[in-house]
């Protein structure tokens, strides 16, 4: 039998000397396999994009006041910018001068003649009264003179046309004083009603338009930038001053195509980005239907796999002013 030369013989120890080792080992490679196990939860790529507002007005004119500057926050309604109105205002006035010139006229229509014209009808009634009562008392003695033969029937006859000619006279000043008292027609009260309502609609337009001359923050925000200098000719439409509201502010992420079926619109996320802080938390209002980026063959499951898809969240509106657009994020799904 053959036997190991001394220097090669193992000692008789050595398979419990070997399990000893071996077992501080295999905890170690046991705790490394466990803590590569767990995967740190995904994210996705994304940026945040505002949605801005352009204030401009639908005249144009001459940039004569500019109240805010870039980078300032303002409360709604807070006034942004002035157009020399000088031809606007004198439309106003002369508006305004038309309608009161309606209204007056037809106050006017509606009272019939003013005090001192029926005052006059009065006083010419009180004559044709003295003479109706003269001439009836004259044609009284000239009846009792032609019965006793005493005047000619010509003159009995102007006696009798005279009193009839007064007593009509009567009659028609008493008509005219109640004409005076009654108001216009109706149909020429309608029309004057009507050019009322012509000239109120005309005022209104001309306050519209002096009124798109000055105008005021839709929505409080931070004005992003201003497109002209006090001086400058403005055109009709053109904005001059760009606001980005809170609430317009929101971010664009993209997930893959095996992810994007599990979304839904009023779901969940945070975001992550530099110099933010703590995580800020959005809601998916946007899931895209249709792929950032198509490859030429889609046959295999790993062509599908470079399908990317939008999605658009929205933060709250008290943290929104945390993000700026144009900045990269990072998106975790919830």
């Amino acid at each position: 039998m053959r036997t190991r030369p001394a220097s090669l013989r193992l000692p008789p120890d050595l398979p419990r000397l070997a399990r000893r080792a071996t077992l501080p080992l295999a905890l170690l490679l046991t705790v490394l396999l466990a803590g590569c196990g767990k995967d740190p939860a995904p994210f996705y790529q994304g940026y945040v994009e505002g949605d801005y507002v352009y204030v401009a007005s639908s005249e144009a004119g001459r940039l004569d006041a500019l109240s805010v500057k870039r980078g300032q926050q303002v409360s709604a309604d807070a006034p942004l910018f002035t157009l020399d109105a000088t031809r606007e205002r004198a439309a106003r006035d002369q508006a305004s001068a038309q309608l009161a010139a309606a209204t007056a006229q037809l106050q006017d229509i509606a009272t019939g003649k003013r005090p001192p014209e029926v005052d006059v009808s009065r006083a010419q009634l009180a004559q044709a009264e003295a003479a109706s009562r003269r001439s009836a008392a004259q044609l009284q003695r000239d009846n009792a003179q032609f019965r006793i033969g005493g005047i000619a029937r010509a003159q009995l006859d102007d006696s009798r046309e005279q009193a009839q000619s007064d007593a009509a006279r009567v009659r028609e000043l008493r008509a005219q004083l109640d004409v005076a008292a009654l108001p216009g027609r109706e149909d020429q009260r309608r029309a004057q009603a009507a050019q009322v309502d012509a000239a109120r609609a005309t005022l209104a337009q001309a306050e519209w338009t002096l009124a798109q001359k000055q105008l005021g923050a839709p929505a409080a925000g931070q004005v992003f930038d201003t497109m002209y200098r006090v001086g400058e000719w403005v055109p009709a439409g053109s904005p001059v001053v760009s606001l980005l509201p809170p609430g317009n502010i929101k971010v664009r992420f993209f997930v893959p195509e095996t992810v994007v079926g599990s979304l839904k619109v009023g779901q969940q996320a945070s975001l992550r980005c530099d110099g933010c802080g703590d995580p800020i938390p959005v809601r998916i209002d946007y899931v895209s239907n249709q792929a950032e980026y198509t490859p030429p063959v889609i046959d295999s499951r790993e062509s599908r796999s470079k399908l990317v898809y939008m999605i658009e969240a929205r933060p709250a509106q008290d943290v929104a002013t945390r993000l700026h657009p144009g900045q990269p994020v990072e998106a975790m799904l919830q």
